[in-house]
């Protein structure tokens, strides 16, 4: 995934100073070797809630949980914010077909809310790599579509708390 990573910000001319990595989980000696790649690393967990303020951001999130997704689309919740907002990271149609719609509407609201309004192309399995990039895709919000929702999409703006949700799969900010 670092490989793939490293990959996309020299095809995407991105240096890597403008990458900014964040995992709860990381050693301190990979957080040394990304910083030696040139890597930027979040000093705190944002538990994904992070704007794209006002810039085309790409949010590269293989295998991450349904929570960051959701506040990652919590933080952006705009029309405009969104549709400068690409991800790489698991289906939103796999979550979709995977939970049960009641709590997919609890507790990941916002991924219920966008699926009308997004984009999503799956990356190519590769024979060698599929347990690596498996149910992977290229997220995109275009402005047309966010425009067709429903006006009351955009009035909930609640930040997502989890209290009910039994599956969180994130580590919370502190913990």
């Amino acid at each position: 995934q670092l490989a793939f990573l490293l990959l996309l910000l020299d095809e995407l001319r991105v240096p890597p100073a403008r990458c900014a990595l964040f995992d709860p989980a990381f050693s301190a000696r990979e957080a040394a070797a990304l910083r030696a790649l040139g890597l930027c690393l979040l000093p705190e967990n944002e538990e994904g809630k992070r704007g794209v303020e006002g810039a085309a951001t790409l949010f590269y999130m293989v295998h991450c949980g349904k929570a960051l997704y959701n506040n990652l689309l919590w933080s952006n919740w705009s029309p405009a914010a969104l549709s400068k907002l690409v991800i790489i990271g698991n289906s939103f149609r796999g979550i979709e077909e995977r939970l049960l719609s009641r709590i997919l509407e609890r507790d990941y609201s916002y991924i219920a809310k966008v699926l009308k309004g997004v984009e999503e192309v799956a990356l190519p399995s590769h024979p060698r790599y599929l347990d690596t990039f498996n149910d992977t895709s290229v997220h995109w919000f275009p402005l047309d579509k966010l425009h067709e929702l429903s006006p009351e999409v955009w009035d909930c703006v609640e930040e997502p708390m989890y209290q009910d949700c039994e599956d969180l799969e994130i580590i919370r900010k502190g913990e």
